[in-house]
């Protein structure tokens, strides 16, 4: 069994109210060259979460990480101007941290940080900043959000 570290929250980087699924992203990877979907789950904007990779199957969504970190996307992230902006659905907030309470409950030691938070600290001060994301994603501080999960 796999050791988890990170939960890993994500993006899909479409524009807000355009519904895809997990089969629209495993299609995605295919064409980037990958064996398949990258994340383990996907949060549609309706709320449904379609299971992508199974959790003991190293994902492909956080270079370096992806040995130790479950990877969860959500539809959306990007407003209709391609700006990143937290699109989540009232049902997809729900549902996330539903998914998210579920699986720190499964690896309680593990910490729960958006994709952006793995992008070099530039400056060498040990705090990823805001000014050092390399990407939006998720478009939300992940880690603020859900910082007391289920507490």
């Amino acid at each position: 069994m796999r050791t988890i570290k990170y939960i890993v929250v994500h993006c899909s980087a479409t524009v807000e109210g355009k519904d895809f699924n997990a089969r629209d992203i495993d299609r995605w990877h295919k064409q980037r060259g990958w064996k398949g979907i990258g994340y383990h789950y996907v949060v549609k904007l309706d709320g449904t979460i379609e299971v992508g990779r199974p959790e003991n199957v190293i994902g492909a969504h956080v270079k370096g990480y992806n040995s130790k970190s479950i990877g969860v996307c959500y539809i959306g992230g990007l407003s209709k101007s391609l700006a990143p902006k937290d699109t989540r659905t009232p049902k997809q907030k729900t549902a996330l941290y539903n998914l998210l309470c579920e699986l720190k409950d499964k690896y309680p030691k593990a910490e729960i940080l958006g994709h952006r938070e793995f992008s070099k600290d530039l400056n060498g001060n040990g705090i990823i900043e805001p000014f050092e994301f390399s990407k939006a994603c998720p478009s939300f501080n992940a880690s603020l959000e859900y910082k007391n999960l289920c507490d």
